[in-house]
Formats: structure tokens, C-alpha cells, sequence
């Protein structure tokens, strides 16, 4: 059993908070990048009949994501069930001031809460975590007993499943598809059919599925693309349903197009505006957005961290210099940014900058290269305006339970699908 849960009456304490262990099944999706304005657009044009029928049947609302309002602060908090500042990751990046070195989260190694999957396993609830990216798979799995309470797979590395290292091999002959392409919709459509396929062999009873958010990066709410993914979505949340799965889904952040309107990303290289007013080498610009998959964002979105060189500019400085530009919505000292969006003191910098809707902040131009982007618009998130995300259930959602969040967190998910509602 993990140090930090125990369990009693059928209940695991993790991080503070309780949770009932369900008796049926239940699967908890983070549909990466799952901007509200996608749901709404479909759903008004009736394409998405699963969905609907939680929103008439169960419960539709939204919520509001961790911050910054990236993928991997996101995931660990919804597994973990709390902010970043309890499990010790706020970025997808981070400068290791120890070592002056730029270190990008792959693994659980920053991970330091346990996670309600790994209790629910330590409980004897056969889980499954599935994900699109393996980075995802090998930190949510942290605590995992992996074997016949814990499988944990990433739809990037399907065909690497072995059962002493994830609890399962011929991962695509049981998902009845392929090992997808990294940058495709089919990368999030293999997690959905691996954890359907999981739960109709009796091989997990929770699952908790994590997608990408390619298609949102690339397309509009609107596009052709972008619709026919969610109806992919959908068909599968219903098959989930059918198989006697609760579903619960949110996602990790939303998504803002950063573009301008003849197209160009709409940019503000906020280490080439600080070279240019306090010199060369005085701040050192950390863009936490950046991780593997670069052609999503091309390492651009709405939050970036300023390390001052000693003997430079003060972070007043910076910060007056900062709010005068157009383009940015909020630069705060570290501090302040910790206390007002429970980060992580020791991945943030001296001078948190919140980039304006619809603006991305980046580096210095020479540091991103923007052909990554391979001409489409600039779609992307990290600010105050991806946090509003969807926050779905299969089941009724009690009146109590809700009365005590006024003002839910995605990371409330797991506590809404297994003591908010009466199906667990």
C-alpha cells in the first residue's frame, strides 16, 4: 500500500481527500485540449448523441484547469487530485536552478503526490491508465503495481507493450487497430479503443484514458477535421456507456487561436524585447510549454518564466517594462504567481509573464522555429484563457455534492465520478 494511502471501508485516503472505491466500472478521460467552444459548436448541431445524452441523463458543466494551463501539470493534477503546488509539477519544462539546466518532463521523477490510480490498485481495483504520449505513461504510472492491478500503456509506444513492464502485450491486436502515427487524430482514437477493449476483456474495472490534442492545435472548432474527431470521441464515449462504464470526462485546458488575420502567430518574443531594453544575458526566458511534440505549438503558448541574471534588472523592472507591452496580459513576481495560481516555487522563475488572449509568448524568435507550424494557424494555450474546460459525467451529479463546489477544478473530476454521483 502506498506511504501516503490507506484504505478503509472500502474507501482510500489520498492527499487529504477520500474517495469510494466503485463497484462498477468507471473511466475517466482528459480529452486534451477539449476547449468548450468545440462541445458547444457540436453539440447545437446535434453530431454528438453520447454527449447529449450525459448532458439530459447525467451532468454537463465546466470547469476550470490547473495553472499554467498545460498538459502535464494538468494530467498529474487530475490523478493526483490536487494543484501543482501539492504534487510538484507546473510545467511541461523548467529551469533546474541547482544546475542551470533546462529540464523537460518525461518521467515521474518531479512527481511527489500519490496518485488515486495507484491507490485504487492498492485497494484491489484492477486499473488501466492508457495514453496518447509515453511521457504521460510513465509518470501517471508512478505506483503502479504493474501486473494484474495495473496496466499502464501509451498509444505512441503501443507496440513496446510487455506485461512485466506495462501488464499487457499485443496491445494493438487487442485494440483492433494499428499503432498510430504521433501526429495524428488516430493517436487519441487508439487510447479510447485500447481502454474499451481493456474493460470488455475484464482487464480493468477504472480506467483513466488521456488523449492529445493534435486536432485542436490544428483546427477550429468549426473545421470539417475538428467535428468529425469529437464524433469519433463521441461514438466511443457511447460505447464506453454501453459497457457499463460511468464515464467522466474534462480536459487538461482549452484552446485560443494565436494567429493573426493574414495568418502569421501572433507573437510576443518576450527574451528579445528584455535583450533590447536591459542588454544581452541579463534574463534567461523559460518557455514551460515545450515538451516532445513540438508541431503541436512549436514551444508557443500563453505563460512564460523569467530568470534574472544576478546584478541585472530587479523583477520590478522587469515586470514595469513587461506591462507596458501590448500583448501581455499579466507579469507578476514568482511569489505572487505561486500564491495566486498554486504553482510550484521551485520551477517558477523570478517574473511570471500571462500572455493576452489570442497572444502567444515565446522566447526569442532565433529559439523557435516556426516551420514546425507547417502553415497552418497558431492554435494553442498555457494562460487564463485555456483554463474554462468541459466537466461531463454519465450520472447524475448529487445537488450536495455540487453545493460544495461552487466553483469546481477538473482536477474534481475523480471525486465527482466516484462520491458524486450514486452510480459507483
Amino acid at each position: 500500500m502506498h506511504p501516503s494511502s490507506t484504505v478503509a471501508d472500502r474507501e482510500i485516503l489520498v492527499s487529504g481527500r477520500r474517495y469510494r472505491c466503485p463497484a462498477d466500472p468507471v473511466a475517466v478521460i482528459c480529452l486534451d485540449g477539449w476547449d468548450p467552444a468545440y462541445l458547444d459548436l457540436s453539440l447545437a448541431a446535434g453530431e454528438l448523441p453520447a454527449i447529449a445524452r450525459c448532458a439530459a441523463m447525467g451532468f454537463l458543466g465546466e470547469a476550470d484547469s490547473a495553472m499554467p494551463s498545460f498538459t502535464n501539470p494538468n494530467n498529474f493534477s487530475l490523478v493526483t487530485g490536487v494543484p501543482p503546488a501539492r504534487h510538484g509539477v507546473s510545467g511541461n519544462t523548467y529551469l533546474d536552478r541547482a544546475t542551470g539546466e533546462v529540464v523537460m518532463v518525461t518521467g515521474d521523477a518531479e512527481l511527489r503526490a500519490p496518485t488515486i490510480l495507484a491507490a485504487l490498485a492498492e485497494a484491489g481495483i484492477p486499473v488501466a491508465v492508457v495514453t496518447a504520449k509515453d511521457k504521460l505513461r510513465r509518470a501517471l504510472a508512478k505506483g503502479l503495481p504493474i501486473g494484474a492491478r495495473g496496466i499502464a500503456v501509451s498509444a505512441e509506444r503501443a507496440g513496446e507493450a510487455r506485461l512485466a513492464t506495462h501488464g499487457i502485450e499485443d496491445l494493438p491486436q487487442l485494440a483492433g487497430a494499428a499503432v498510430p502515427g504521433q501526429y495524428s487524430a488516430e493517436l487519441s482514437l487508439f487510447v479510447l479503443d485500447a481502454g474499451l477493449a481493456l474493460l470488455r476483456a475484464g482487464r480493468a474495472q477504472f480506467l483513466y484514458l488521456s488523449l492529445s490534442d493534435y486536432i485542436q492545435h490544428r483546427h477550429a472548432p468549426e473545421a470539417p477535421e475538428a467535428r468529425a474527431f469529437l464524433r469519433a470521441v463521441d461514438q466511443r464515449i457511447g460505447a464506453l456507456m454501453a459497457a457499463g462504464a460511468l464515464v467522466a470526462a474534462t480536459a487538461d485546458h482549452g484552446m485560443t487561436d494565436m494567429a493573426l488575420p493574414d495568418g502569421r502567430p501572433n507573437i510576443v518574443f518576450v527574451g528579445d524585447l528584455l535583450d533590447a531594453r536591459f542588454g544581452p544575458g541579463a534574463a534567461r526566458v523559460i518557455c514551460p510549454i515545450a515538451d516532445p511534440f513540438v508541431r503541436h505549438h512549436g514551444a508557443l503558448g500563453g505563460f512564460v518564466r523569467v530568470h534574472l541574471a544576478p546584478g541585472g534588472p530587479t523583477p520590478a523592472e522587469i515586470i514595469a517594462a513587461l506591462q507596458e507591452v501590448p500583448g501581455v496580459h499579466l507579469a507578476l513576481t514568482g511569489a505572487e504567481a505561486c500564491a495566486r495560481y498554486d504553482l510550484v516555487p521551485e520551477m517558477e522563475g523570478d517574473v511570471a509573464v500571462l500572455g493576452a488572449r489570442g497572444v502567444a509568448l515565446g522566447a526569442r524568435a532565433a529559439e523557435h522555429d516556426l516551420s514546425q507550424l507547417s502553415g497552418e494557424r497558431l492554435r494553442s494555450h498555457g494562460g487564463l484563457f485555456e483554463r474554462r474546460v468541459p466537466f461531463l459525467l454519465s450520472a447524475p451529479l448529487d445537488p450536495a455534492w455540487q453545493a460544495a463546489h461552487p466553483a469546481p477544478r477538473n482536477y474534481d473530476i475523480f471525486d465527482a465520478a466516484l462520491n458524486g454521483t450514486s452510480r459507483p
